[in-house]
């Protein structure tokens, strides 16, 4: 406990990332080092992610964007992809009984077409129940990829180029940063991975430019709210230059 505090005391918070950006990785090697189906580990990476997202709003936390599902994932096996759509179905439809209290505002982040209509329907009424709030605003990466996001951004600038209420040579990076699923949200502080992988992942290539990135090698669900707090103490050790002296 005297830790605990002890930590707690070293956040400074007027100095907290404004957004967080979590790629949640290890759910199916925590499950395999028990003996139990991938789906399990995905269900208690579900559970972490709440205890995660009421920390961070807690603290004070303005974005948090996590990573659920890849635009990659489809490939994995047609099983473990339906568990994963159910798992996220159900975490968006008990997100009004579970998160909103802790005045959560939820979005969806990513291409919605390859979603079924069950899902995109749930994550309209979500998102409408959970605007009302105040507190810390979670993305749920779901479908999501960079580059994707990217790709998606260029098109809208090309048919508005087209249509004639832009020229290409007036295209600015902020009318890039406009037409990212992000919009209106301030760019990555702090990039968390678990699992001991570094690399990104094809996750908001953009967004994390001059993000600090911190790794664990402790797997998603594993990870607790004094490592969030542990992660956020190093971020502001560090020194933040943005390509300055």
């Amino acid at each position: 406990m005297a830790l605990f505090k002890k930590k707690q005391a070293e956040i400074d918070p007027e100095r907290l990332p404004k957004h967080i950006g979590v790629i949640m990785d290890g759910n199916g090697r925590w499950a395999k080092k028990r003996g139990l189906p991938r789906s399990a580990g995905h269900s208690a990476g579900a559970d972490a992610l709440k205890k995660i997202v009421t920390e961070a709003n807690n603290l004070g936390v303005k974005y948090i964007t996590v990573y659920a599902f890849s635009t990659e994932n489809w490939k994995r096996p047609e099983a473990e992809v339906n568990y994963l759509m159910s798992l996220l179905l159900d975490y968006l439809k008990n997100a009004e009984k579970t998160l909103s209290g802790e005045n959560v505002v939820i979005r969806c982040i990513g291409s919605r077409k390859e979603l079924s209509d069950e899902i995109q329907e749930q994550i309209k009424k979500t998102e409408k129940f959970t605007s009302k709030n105040d507190g810390i605003v979670m993305n749920i990466a779901l479908n999501y990829g960079g580059r994707e996001e990217i790709t998606n951004a260029v098109k809208v600038l090309a048919g508005k180029v087209k249509d004639g209420e832009i020229s290409a040579g007036e295209i600015t990076e902020a009318d890039i940063e406009n037409n990212l699923y992000t919009s209106s949200q301030p760019d990555v502080d702090l990039l968390i991975r678990t699992s001991g992988e570094q690399r990104l992942s094809n996750f908001m290539l953009w967004q994390v430019s001059y993000a600090e990135m911190w790794f664990t090698d402790k797997l998603w669900p594993d990870f607790k709210p004094a490592d969030l707090r542990q992660a956020i103490i190093d971020f502001q050790s560090r020194g933040r230059r943005f390509g300055g002296v």
